[in-house]
């Protein structure tokens, strides 16, 4: 399983927020860029970055991603706000190894379903849950199927992966919640990225144990809570 640091940009800087609320930062950098070097030079081999302000509705950082993705070479996952092929073509020829889709590719399913067929294997689904449902709009809304609704659906689709970040424990860095993490990749029919809490190889292990194909860390690794960095560890398998 594969540790990935997740590059969150916000006003055009690094943040980690709490539970994806602007004005909650607990950790501000002001150069996204030197933020995702500093996680290659520490060992990472793979990045998740995620345009916080393409997902709320400014100016995306397509240009910033692009530079980043080609500074470092790494397999680079990229989502926020991303709505359409044409941003979704831009990102694969700009070198991410997947894109991340979400409040379209669940209200829309034929959208979906659509890009799916020409991007095979290059799309990730983000199905990810706030007080036990669906969130979208940059985690702001909640959508109107279930999780089991959308696992139907998404069933045959060729998706390279679903993205799984829990809400209700994104950024205090207290945990995850074990048994919704084991439920929702059980009954994924795609490779589940697990998302939310990690604050401990423990929490790590747990996820490993349970199915998830990698794990993306965020404020845990900001803070120090999980330091030293351990890549290396014996029982990761890198991927």
């Amino acid at each position: 399983m594969m540790i990935i640091p997740a590059v969150d940009i916000l006003d055009k800087k690094v943040v980690q927020l709490v539970g994806g609320v602007p004005g909650t930062e607990k950790i501000t950098m002001p150069d996204p860029v030197e933020a995702a070097g500093m996680w290659i030079s520490k060992g990472a081999k793979a990045l998740h970055i995620i345009d916080l302000d393409g997902a709320f509705g400014k100016e995306n950082n397509i240009s910033v991603i692009k530079e980043i993705i080609k500074k470092y070479n790494v397999p680079t996952e990229v989502g926020g706000g991303i709505k359409d092929e044409r941003t979704i073509k831009e990102l694969l020829d700009g070198g991410a190894s997947g894109v991340i889709v979400g409040t379209r590719a669940i209200k829309d399913n034929d959208w979906l379903r659509e890009m799916a067929s020409l991007f095979p294997k290059k799309l990730i689904l983000a199905l990810d849950t706030k007080n036990g449902r669906i969130a979208v709009k940059g985690w702001q809304d909640s959508a109107q199927m279930t999780v089991k609704e959308m696992f139907r659906i998404i069933k045959d689709i060729p998706l390279a992966g679903v993205l799984n970040t829990n809400v209700d424990v994104e950024g205090l860095g207290k945990g995850i919640d074990e048994e919704q993490a084991r439920s929702f990749i059980s009954g994924c029919p795609h490779p589940v990225i697990a998302s939310g809490g990690i604050s401990s190889y423990d929490d790590v292990k747990k996820l490993r144990s349970a199915g998830a194909v990698a794990a993306v860390v965020g404020v845990s690794i900001y803070t120090g809570i999980m330091e030293p960095w351990k890549w290396s560890s014996p029982w990761i398998s890198n991927i």
